[in-house]
């Protein structure tokens, strides 16, 4: 009485494929619980519309005619506007100053990562809250030179520059992504234009800008998702005033969820803000694919 043999399936390099199941499986796990079912929920968090669970848009639709949620997107926007394009030629030019081959360039290349660990934790926040006060180091430094103090938490300008500049401050991973591109740029296309008589300005625009465009515009879709995300900086250092000056869309969302305790009317928002990010993303996209396309 012959038998049937159990079949194994292998993939290519010869290991079972459930044995490959079963590695991924926590990964799997962790999707399901931690990424995809909240992310489901919120939205019909955000659909809900009484405690009985009946669903509608009336909180999408509250959303068009709130003036706070409206004031907290002109913020958003104008913070986004400000800090991305800022950050982004910072960033550029700081990573070509490093890279550059020096004796102990290094050192110079980690000290300007660390702004980027250390973050908007509480000891960062606790020393710009200082260098900005009344009497901080800042304005010292303006009667030094014989100009007048700034109240810079008591106008809407100035305390939305401080917000900025603490971001700006935090520009290592921006300046890391465009550095390792820069080092892939062969030498030779410089050497060669030099020998043609191109200058160092000509040749950042002609070679290193052309050559820079896919990582630029990596760096400008993360930095935007960043900047709409907002929340930390903000709600530490100004708490969204003077006048709901620096009070972001991730503030508001942060307030309706804990300090208002109406959980489907912050989903909802977050919701409105995902779309928003995602055709803001795809407008640049579009905007910018035939600059990134060219000389392929």
């Amino acid at each position: 009485m012959s038998m049937k043999k159990k079949r194994i399936y292998h993939n290519p390099v010869g290991v079972r494929k459930s044995t490959g199941l079963l590695l991924i499986a926590p990964f799997i796990a962790g999707f399901l619980l931690f990424t995809l079912y909240p992310f489901v929920s919120s939205l019909f968090s955000g659909l809900k519309i009484s405690e009985d669970g009946q669903l509608g848009l009336d909180n999408f639709i509250r959303i068009f005619h709130d003036k706070t949620v409206i004031r907290a997107a002109a913020v958003t926007l104008k913070y986004a506007a400000v800090l991305v394009p800022l950050k982004l030629i910072f960033s550029l030019l700081t990573a070509m100053l490093l890279n550059m081959e020096i004796k102990g360039i290094g050192v110079f290349r980690t000290i300007f990562y660390i702004p980027s660990i250390l973050g908007a934790n509480l000891s960062v926040v606790i020393m710009w809250q200082y260098l900005f006060t009344s009497d901080g180091l800042v304005n010292q430094l303006l009667e030094l030179i014989n100009l007048s103090p700034v109240s810079w938490y008591g106008q809407p300008d100035s305390a939305l520059a401080i917000v900025v500049l603490l971001r700006l401050w935090e520009f290592g991973s921006t300046m890391v992504i465009f550095l390792a591109a820069l080092r892939d740029i062969p030498k030779d296309y410089y050497d060669a234009a030099s020998i043609d008589g191109c200058g160092r300005v000509r040749a950042f625009f002609r070679i290193t800008l052309p050559l820079l465009k896919n990582v630029i515009f990596i760096n400008l879709v993360l930095q935007t998702i960043s900047a709409f995300q907002e929340f930390s900086a903000p709600y530490m250092i100004t708490g969204g005033n003077p006048m709901k000056s620096t009070y972001t869309i991730g503030m508001l969302i942060y307030d309706e969820m804990f300090s208002y305790m109406n959980p489907n009317y912050a989903n909802a928002v977050s919701w409105l803000l995902f779309i928003a990010i995602g055709l803001i993303i795809f407008i640049m996209y579009k905007l910018t694919s035939k600059f990134r396309e060219a000389n392929q």
